[in-house]
């Protein structure tokens, strides 16, 4: 049995055992990234640990601390109120919202992971607060990144027309750019019927001021509008937050009489909505600590997109000031740091780039490629890319296999410009994987979650967006034979 077989079986190994054992998957992948590179692949540490992601780790620790921070201080709050405000009290909007800004800061040249990192906490803190699935605000703010990420501006798009361009084969930035957008439209508008995004439509405003009836010590601020008491019926908010399988976050007040009306049932809501608030509450105001929060927030946007700086050593830099500046307020926060999420995530990639330096990905492309039938060597190269994409680094492994798919591109039997977008969606769709760099900055920034369960979650939606899109995407872009 070769060298590269073994290491893809023992990765299946791996799976089997993180899903029956209940084991972290990252912790086994550590494991088994020095069985095969030591034993298999004669790897030494340092060849073994080449593949550790550094770069991510910190990113999944600074971006987490900040929030942490944010949460504990109210910051989410106040975003997460100011976002309903915005849209007027239209909750369903809110996905869209994200959507779009993700997709905007990706199509204007920042990092996708960046841009992930940025929304990502605002909208799953969003998603707790308002009962909507966490799947589905995950999903929305993945593919939006996803959306504009191969702008004629943007990094992904500079990178793969670089590639078409030093490989001297046929290009359309523009057709490129569509393709992505419409491709990652569609899934997020099916995602949203799917996860009960139109039962969100009927959500009035939430209060505004004071008059939200907070409890201080509960460490959030509920809002007329969140779950059932948002002015669907009594289990509209559980329905909404269930699709997917995905559970709400915590239970909604029930209905009280007319819409939007919420009942005073938990230590949350001690008061009616249109009661007097209760003494010394200030959920919705900004106090010192927030408004240093926010500003850190935008310097983050603006360290990012405008001086390139890292994400993740902005964000810890940033969250290590707060906490000097107002202690009590970070007190906790380093011990809500996704700290499994960063051990999952760093192990499976440590074991992905075993097998890249051992030579599996390439070897696995080079079969693929020598197929003499070409449609089939197309369908089953955009099936690799998205595979090996939902575990390893997108544009990588589209600089890997598109100069694998010049051969039978040569013949002119398959349109470069077709095949080139077909790769390049398959290879970046599949993000929302646990293991990818955006699934995992999902993962992490959701709040009062169950992250196992999450996680399962991301990951049966991520298998289901590798079986179907690659073929999806063979069929529209590849076989009617573009450019």
């Amino acid at each position: 049995m070769s060298p590269e077989l073994i290491s893809i079986l023992v990765l299946v190994v791996v799976f089997v055992i993180a899903t029956t054992r209940s084991v972290n998957m990252g912790a086994l992948a550590f494991a088994a990234a020095f069985a095969v590179g030591g034993l298999v692949a004669g790897l030494d540490a340092d060849g073994i640990f080449a593949g550790f992601p550094g770069d991510l780790f910190v990113v999944l620790v600074g971006v987490t601390y900040l929030f942490a921070i944010a949460r504990a201080n109210g910051t989410t709050d106040w975003l997460v109120h100011a976002s309903v405000r915005l849209v007027r009290g239209r909750v369903a909007l809110i996905p869209w919202v994200m959507f779009a800004l993700t997709g905007a800061l990706t199509a204007i040249g920042a990092v996708s992971p960046a841009a992930v990192a940025i929304v990502a906490p605002i909208a799953l803190s969003f998603a707790t607060r308002y009962g909507i699935s966490p799947l589905l605000m995950g999903a929305m703010v993945v593919h939006g990144a996803q959306a504009g990420g191969f702008s004629p501006i943007s990094i992904y798009g500079s990178i793969v027309n670089g590639i078409v361009e030093r490989e001297k084969l046929p290009g359309n930035e523009v057709v490129l750019f569509l393709a992505s957008l419409a491709a990652n439209l569609v899934i997020a508008g099916v995602v949203f019927v799917l996860c009960g995004g139109l039962k969100l439509g009927t959500a009035p405003a939430a209060p505004t001021g004071p008059a939200a009836g907070t409890d201080p010590a509960a460490g959030t601020g509920p809002a007329a509008g969140t779950g059932s008491a948002a002015g669907t019926d009594p289990a509209a908010g559980s329905r909404a937050a269930g699709a997917m399988g995905v559970p709400p976050a915590r239970a909604k007040p029930r209905a009280w009489g007319r819409v939007g009306a919420a009942a005073p049932r938990t230590a949350e809501l001690r008061s009616h909505p249109t009661a007097p608030a209760t003494p010394g509450t200030e959920t919705f105001t900004l106090t010192p600590s927030r408004t240093a929060t926010l500003t850190s927030l935008i310097a983050l946007v603006i360290a990012v997109l405008v001086f390139d700086l890292d994400a993740g050593l902005t964000a810890i830099t940033l969250a290590v000031i707060l906490s000097t500046a107002w202690p009590e307020d970070s007190r906790k926060a380093t011990g809500q740091i996704a700290w499994p999420t960063v051990l999952l995530i760093c192990g499976v990639l440590t074991y992905v780039g075993v097998l890249d330096e051992m030579g599996t990905i390439t070897w696995a492309g080079e079969g693929v490629g020598s197929i003499g039938i070409p449609l089939l060597a197309a369908v089953l190269l955009c099936y690799i890319g998205a595979l090996v994409s939902a575990f390893a680094s997108s544009v990588g492994i589209m600089g890997a296999l598109i100069p694998l798919a010049v051969p039978f591109l040569e013949q002119g039997e398959i349109g470069a410009i077709g095949m080139v977008a077909a790769l390049a969606v398959s290879a970046t769709v599949v993000d929302v994987s646990p293991f990818s760099t955006n699934g995992a900055l999902v993962l992490a920034a959701a709040p009062d979650v169950d992250r196992e369960r999450f996680f399962r979650q991301l990951m049966v939606y991520g298998g289901i967006v590798v079986a179907v899109v690659p073929a999806a995407a063979w069929l529209v872009m590849v076989v009617p034979g573009w450019g």
